[in-house]
This record gives structure tokens, sequence and C-alpha cells, in this order.
């Protein structure tokens, strides 16, 4: 049978979530898992995560044998014994033709940033800027809202022939003493959102403009190129 699963995990252990060789990935951790029950399954995940990216909802789904009627008991067992860096949140019996990725509607990611000094129990989850200029980046995050070629807010030597992306919703917003970058999109290239998030910030500090980066977005001029650290990125949702 078709399952659903809906797992978190923390991205700093994993070389991120796809299966590469000679690294370890949360895909190996839930094969793994699985092995232990005799189940050989095959994953397929909504979308790839890169190294140290989170995902508080990340989903895919596999072929389970189907004498695994209790879900919730088989969720149980699962989370005693899966790494702990990793939580089974929600099984649930779908359709055999639902696919985790190509079935996604769309996908909601946020990334993290603080003007506290971070410390070791959180550096690895949340970017410090010493400054936050809430106006300009909620001005310029804007810009990002519509359907565009992201060519140059792409990871180069990545390979894609289809660079164009549509954004429906892109928000930056206070919660407590985090700041918050909320991006809701069809789907995103290679580091992507990082490139995004890096322009903002470069924007914050007055070393680009709203101008650099409408230049960016219709491919007139490409000025920035580093994505931002991947410590405070999360794959937050995604929607069927």
């Amino acid at each position: 049978m078709n399952l659903k699963f809906t797992i978190s995990y923390d991205g700093s252990y994993f070389f991120g979530s796809q299966k590469q060789p000679n690294k370890n990935t949360v895909e190996d951790e839930l094969l793994k898992v699985f092995k232990t029950f005799n189940i050989k399954t095959k994953i397929i995940l909504s979308g790839r995560t890169d190294k140290d990216v989170h995902a508080t909802k990340q989903v895919f789904n596999c072929e389970i044998p189907s004498y695994w009627t209790d879900l919730k008991k088989f969720k149980t067992i699962l989370n005693k014994r899966i790494n702990p860096s990793i939580k089974i949140h929600k099984i649930e019996k779908v359709s055999d033709d639902f696919h985790s990725r190509f079935s996604a509607k769309r996908r909601v990611y946020r990334y993290l940033i603080t003007q506290k000094e971070t410390n070791p129990f959180n550096q690895k989850y949340i970017l410090h800027c010493k400054e936050i200029d809430e106006d300009i980046i909620k001005e310029a995050i804007k810009e990002f809202i519509g359907a565009y070629d992201f060519k140059y807010f792409f990871k180069t030597g990545s390979e894609k022939e289809n660079t164009k992306r549509e954004i429906f919703n892109a928000k930056f917003y206070k919660y407590k003493d985090i700041y918050v970058f909320r991006f809701e999109a069809n789907s995103y290239l290679r580091s992507q959102i990082r490139l995004m998030v890096g322009f903002l910030l470069a924007i914050n500090e007055k070393k680009l403009t709203i101008t650099d980066l409408k230049q960016q977005l219709n491919l007139q001029n490409h000025i920035f190129k580093t994505p931002i650290l991947a410590n405070g990125l999360y794959l937050a949702q995604i929607k069927y």
C-alpha cells in the first residue's frame, strides 16, 4: 500500500535529504529503519533539501506491506528506532497514484534571523544579523511575487533546463525575537531561497538596492551570486 509520511528533521546532522554516495542523508536513515522491519522500499521525497537545511513538515511516500494496518502503532515503533534527529509526525494511507513530489501544488519555506547574539545551542538553527531594517526588507521582498525566470537565483554548476518558477506569496515578519522570511511557490531551484534571502539582507545592509533586485530578477544584471548560510532555512509545508 502507498503511505504518505510527514516528518521533521534537524538538517545539521545530515548531508541533505536525498541519498548520495558515501554521505549520510535523511533518506539513508529512513531506509535504514525500514530495513529493521525487513521492508525494502523506494522513498519519494516531496523535494530535496541541502546540507544543514531543516524541515518541519517534509513529506515522502513509499510502498509498505499491507499487513501494517495499525498506522498509529507503526508510527510509534518507527519513532523509537529511527535516528533521534528525525521525527515522524503522521502516516496516512493514500491512493496508488499519489506522488509526494509531482502531486504537490505549493511548497512553503521559512528562513529565520535574529538580532540577538547566537550561542552554541541555537547557532545551527538561526542566522544572526546585527542590524535589521524591517521596513526596507518588507518593501523589497514583495518584488519576488510573481512568475520569473530565476536563472540568476540559481546555484551555478547545477543542471536545470527550466529555470522559471512562480512565487505566490513572499513576506517578512517578526515573531517574538525572531524575524521570518516566508516564501510560498510551486517549486524552487537549488539554493534559490538562500540567494533571495542573501540579496534581501544585502539590501538591508545598504550594499544593494531594490533597483538592483529588479534588474537581477529581470535578467538585466547578475549582481548577487553567493547563497546565504543554510542554517536558518526550513522546509515548512507541502500543500497538495
